[in-house]
């Protein structure tokens, strides 16, 4: 084995569809040793195997009422070390030299934020040293560890995290995110059948496309890479062609003003009704919600009728029981006359490097959902997205119109998903 040069790494992630089965495992064993003829040293993070998660929360939720904090994390951390043991198996059946270690064994250290934790140094030592001895790291991805040696998860999604944060402390040449898609795509093709596929963006186009929706990436895993200017290689786990590059100074001359349609189902709007106008009230509901670790995705706060305001938010729908529980506070406190939790929305938002700077795009989104007669709640607008909060039932509608208006129809074709509606909920 040669000895060690970064230039001959690559850092990969494996997400948990692509190793739901031993025989997707396997598949992607074969993948591994396929690369290691171009790569001489392969570090690769892997995630919980299929619903392995999903189903580790299900069970939690049968036991608590509420589960979370410590023992949560212990529990969730299990499925990766799962998923680690099962693919070094598999490649020590075909006589390669793996060695899986979990957070605490590669030095991923985190803060004390369980459930949703920030790694704040990762200690390379027993990596490279592994590495250097000629073997295949294999390391859990969505978990880590405290200086207390307290195991902590990264939040959904956190195994792109692990791989990006491993990929920039090994100051590696290339992070890949393999996939079960070709890579980022202008819309989701399980719902726009002509959708295509963007062979490269920009870190802050992909950071945009990410939070607004688009699940191919973690937005936190774009910036980790983004600031240490490590590419990424967002690809297909099934099969060695190109993906989407992501990587600095990927905004060409000319480029379209938009890149990517987004929507999310995974939310709720909620609206204060009746709260009084005066200072520090918006305060004090707004640091109830940074107590209760609720992130906050769009505020628009109405304009004062007889001393009266309306506030409306939209937050992630797994934190809508979380301010539930808050609304009723805030009723006995005299905060706010009515608190009304929606469920029965989605957000849709266009993403692009110019947005700004290009007049008329948000008229053109408009319009196309009119043309739909889908009612438009609460509208966002940023450097770089213009986001729209409509009804649950027909965002995959809207994705279809909107994703027509700026990029078009082809006659591919091919089967979308079935449609979920949530319902809406008050609290009282």
């Amino acid at each position: 084995m040669p000895r060690f040069s970064r230039s001959r790494l690559v850092v990969q992630k494996y997400g948990g569809s692509s190793v739901a089965t031993p025989e997707r495992v396997a598949a992607v064993a074969d993948r591994i040793l396929e690369c290691r003829k171009v790569h001489d040293h392969i570090v690769v993070a892997v995630s919980a195997m299929g619903k392995t998660t999903d189903q580790l929360v299900s069970l939690a939720k049968s036991v608590s009422g509420n589960p979370h904090g410590r023992e949560l994390d212990q529990l969730l951390a299990c499925g990766e070390q799962i998923a680690v043991s099962v693919l070094g198996l598999a490649l020590q059946d075909r006589g390669a030299p793996p060695v899986s270690l979990t957070a605490a064994q590669c030095g991923i250290r985190t803060d004390g934020s369980f459930n949703n934790a920030r790694i704040h140094q990762v200690d390379t030592h027993r990596v490279l040293r592994e590495l250097e001895a000629g073997r295949i790291v294999i390391v859990a991805g969505f978990q880590g560890v405290t200086d207390e040696h307290e195991v902590t998860t990264l939040g959904r999604g956190g195994g792109d995290i692990t791989g990006a944060a491993l990929a920039a402390a090994l100051k590696a040449p290339v992070c890949e995110i393999c996939t079960d898609v070709d890579g980022v795509y202008s819309g989701d093709p399980n719902v726009v059948p002509h959708a295509h596929l963007i062979p490269e963006m920009s870190y802050e186009e992909c950071i945009e496309l990410a939070a607004s929706g688009a699940k191919v990436l973690h937005p936190r895993a774009a910036e980790i890479c983004m600031q240490d200017g490590v590419p990424i290689h967002v690809r297909s786990s099934f099969h060695m062609k190109p993906g989407t590059w992501v990587r600095g100074g990927a905004i060409k001359m000319e480029q379209a003003a938009v890149v990517g349609v987004t929507a999310d189902k995974k939310i709720a709007k909620v609206t204060l009704l009746d709260v009084h106008d005066e200072p520090g009230v918006a305060a004090k509901v707004f640091k109830d919600l940074a107590r209760a670790d609720v992130n906050v995705r769009l505020i628009i706060q109405a304009a004062a009728t007889h001393d009266r305001n309306r506030i409306t938010f939209v937050i992630d729908l797994d934190k809508a029981e979380t301010v539930r529980m808050l609304g009723l506070t805030w009723l006995k406190r005299k905060i706010a006359g009515e608190v009304l939790i929606d469920m029965d929305v989605a957000k849709i938002a266009i993403v692009g490097s110019r947005i700004a700077s290009t007049p008329g795009l948000g008229a053109r989104m408009f319009d196309a959902l009119a043309k739909h007669r889908i009612n438009i709640d609460c509208i966002s607008t940023s450097e770089m997205k213009v986001s729209c909060v409509i009804g649950g039932k027909q965002l995959d509608e809207a994705v279809r119109a909107i994703h027509e208006e700026f990029f078009g129809t082809s006659k591919r074709k091919t089967s979308g998903p079935a449609k979920i509606a949530a319902r809406g909920r008050r609290a009282s």
